[in-house]
C-alpha cells in the first residue's frame, strides 16, 4: 500500500493540538503517567501525543478531552446543523417547483 504524504496543514494541526494537550495537563497540574492512567492508555502514548505524533490513533486524543471535561469540543467539530458548505450543497438541490402528481389532489401527505 502507497501512502500519501500528509498535509502540511494536517501536521499543523496534530502538532499543535499536541500542544494544547501538554499545555492543559500541566495547567491541571496533572502528570503524563497520570494522564496515561486516567486515559487508559501508554506513557508512551501521552508523550507521543504531546509531541504530535501523527500515528496516535483519534480515540486516545478524544480521551484526553473527556479527562479534562472537553470532549464536547470533538462532538461539535463537525456539527452537520451548522455545515454551511453541505447546507448550500444540499440548498442547491432543492427542487424550484413541486408539481402535484395526478392522483394527488388533496395535497395531503
Amino acid at each position: 500500500m502507497v501512502q500519501t504524504p500528509t498535509p502540511l496543514p494536517v501536521e499543523r494541526a496534530i502538532h499543535k493540538l499536541g500542544g494544547d494537550i501538554s499545555l492543559a495537563r500541566r495547567r491541571r497540574h496533572i502528570s503524563q503517567a497520570s494522564l496515561a492512567e486516567r486515559m487508559g492508555a501508554s506513557l508512551s502514548t501521552v508523550r507521543r501525543m504531546e509531541q504530535g505524533d501523527l500515528r496516535v490513533p483519534i480515540h486516545f486524543y478524544a480521551r484526553a478531552l473527556y479527562v479534562f471535561g472537553e470532549i464536547q469540543a470533538l462532538e461539535h467539530l463537525l456539527d452537520t446543523a451548522n455545515d454551511e458548505i453541505g447546507l448550500t450543497l444540499m440548498d442547491e438541490r432543492v427542487p424550484k417547483r413541486v408539481r402535484s402528481k395526478a392522483d394527488d389532489t388533496s395535497g395531503a401527505l
